[in-house]
């Protein structure tokens, strides 16, 4: 009975805890936005001084958030340089995390480049 006790409470604070990562994540993800998008995207991701609008990369994607799209953009995979996009070496740099690039594929992939990304899915309209 104890060790259930134990178990719950320990499943309770892993909860807990990917709450609170997930919470600084999408925090970092917003403040990466504002130090290096805002300017050319506007604070709302709609554009402005140049940019396009970032908020409607769902709608253009027919619905689904285009997460592999985002991130090849950003990390420069698919930029094109005369598009006046600047690199982010400060966002390739750092921790990993896995994400799923297609069916059963997992990449390592830079913690601020998936917040930055995260926090363009929160801008979404």
């Amino acid at each position: 009975m104890r060790q259930a006790g134990v178990r719950l409470a320990a499943a309770a604070a892993l909860v807990a805890l990917a709450g609170c990562i997930e919470q600084e994540v999408t925090a970092s993800g917003g403040s990466l936005y504002a130090s290096y998008c805002a300017a050319c995207h506007g604070t709302d991701g709609r554009g402005g001084a140049g940019g396009p609008d970032l908020s409607r990369l769902s709608a253009r994607a027919q619905g689904d958030f285009p997460l592999v799209e985002v991130l090849a953009k950003i990390d420069g995979y698919t930029r094109d340089p005369a598009d006046g996009m600047p690199e982010f070496g400060a966002l390739l740099s750092g921790p990993t995390v896995p994400v799923e690039t297609g069916p059963d594929v997992l990449t390592p992939t830079p913690v601020a480049l998936v917040a930055l990304a995260d926090h363009l899915r929160t801008l979404q309209r």
